[in-house]
């Protein structure tokens, strides 16, 4: 297993504990993961990734990296050879982080809950929040981007000035933007995707804990979860880019993952208050016919076993194929990075969906 160092004793308990497995699941500890993807790769179902990682039972069962063309946010960064310790953009996987700090920093006391209502929050914008209507909305609509504000990062690229996160870090001041846009539908039933949802919660996690965002995230998550180096991107306005700057190592993502699926604790330890983990993933509002949104958590289900059943996954997605699965049910993490970032997002969709459905799940038969 490239990457994880083992120690002879380790290393003979592991092989041991191979030999004894059923037939099938031998294959899928030693190699099925591998049969299965090398097709996809081959015939061009699947392209662009950078890193591949599975794990199940607390046990990594496959992980792959390749080399290819990478961006940190647009900056070039030329060919990257990836490996276990290069840190790769998570970007839109920020906001599921971001949304596991807001739960650390309620249960300290330092954030309003989600009840608590928006604007009251940001008292020197008073002038917005007697805007009619702005009464209405709360953090919960800021968890679950059920706003009812104008918001399009769909329709324009991220290189288009019309895209509303682009035009959120050229304005002088990204939260006025934010809580300025206009009301467009009621709060709490539409479901719209929006980087300045989790710039909020950003701003209001250091506003609270009084601590830069990034400077918090390394202290109540990364650092007890033993994560490695990370990066934050920050704005020209010198704030984080909350929504989509975090740079990490795929293995310590996996980790990350893991830890979710261990109810937010790692080690003997919770990281993440485990109630505030079961609120986060439960649906909030429904994205389309399939596809289901928690606070800050994609929900979606993958067809599984024989007879075939749809399977429960907890997602976090990024722009060009990051990707962060859980599946609680069959003890499975699985952590993707892609450098796809010039391909249409449901493109990017459909590569994750075919590596879950065409390798990780059917590995698991």
């Amino acid at each position: 297993m490239n990457g994880i160092e083992l120690d002879r004793r380790q290393a003979i308990a592991g092989i041991s504990a191979v030999l004894m497995m059923p037939r099938a699941e031998q294959a899928a500890a030693t190699g099925d993961l591998a049969s299965l993807l090398s097709p996809l790769l081959r015939d061009g179902r699947v392209y662009g990734l950078h890193t591949f990682l599975v794990a199940r039972g607390g046990r990594l069962l496959f992980e792959r990296y390749w080399e290819g063309e990478d961006w940190n946010l647009g900056i070039p960064l030329g060919k990257v050879a990836y490996g276990p310790t290069v840190l790769h953009d998570l970007r839109s996987v920020s906001k599921s982080i971001v949304g596991m700090l807001y739960g650390i920093a309620l249960a300290e006391g330092k954030v309003p809950p989600p009840e608590a209502k928006l604007y009251a929050q940001f008292p020197e914008y008073a002038d917005l929040a007697a805007m009619p209507g702005r009464d209405r909305l709360t953090i919960a609509h800021v968890l679950s981007m059920t706003l009812g504000t104008e918001w399009d990062e769909l329709t324009f690229p991220y290189s288009d000035a019309r895209n509303s996160e682009i035009a959120m870090e050229a304005a002088p001041d990204r939260y006025r933007f934010i809580l300025d846009r206009p009301i467009v539908g009621e709060p709490g039933v539409t479901w719209t995707y929006n980087g300045g949802a989790t710039a909020l919660l950003g701003r209001l996690i250091a506003k609270g804990t009084g601590q830069p965002l990034p400077a918090y995230a390394r202290m109540v998550m990364f650092e007890p979860l033993g994560l490695g180096p990370t990066e934050w991107s920050f704005g020209r306005d010198g704030e984080p880019r909350a929504a989509s700057g975090l740079r990490m190592r795929a293995p310590d993502l996996l980790r990350i993952g893991q830890m979710v699926l261990a109810g937010g604790a790692w080690q003997g330890r919770q990281i993440v208050p485990a109630d505030w983990l079961r609120r986060s993933t439960e649906p909030a509002v429904a994205i389309d016919g399939t596809r289901r949104y928690g606070w800050h958590w994609y929900l979606v289900e993958f067809p599984f076993g024989t007879p075939t059943h749809a399977e429960h996954t907890i997602g976090a997605y990024g722009w060009g194929g990051q990707r962060l699965f859980i599946v609680p049910a069959l003890d499975v993490v699985v952590a993707i990075n892609a450098g796809n970032y010039a391909v249409p997002g449901i493109e990017q969709g459909r590569i994750g969906a075919t590596l879950m459905k065409d390798v990780v799940l059917p590995s698991l038969s």
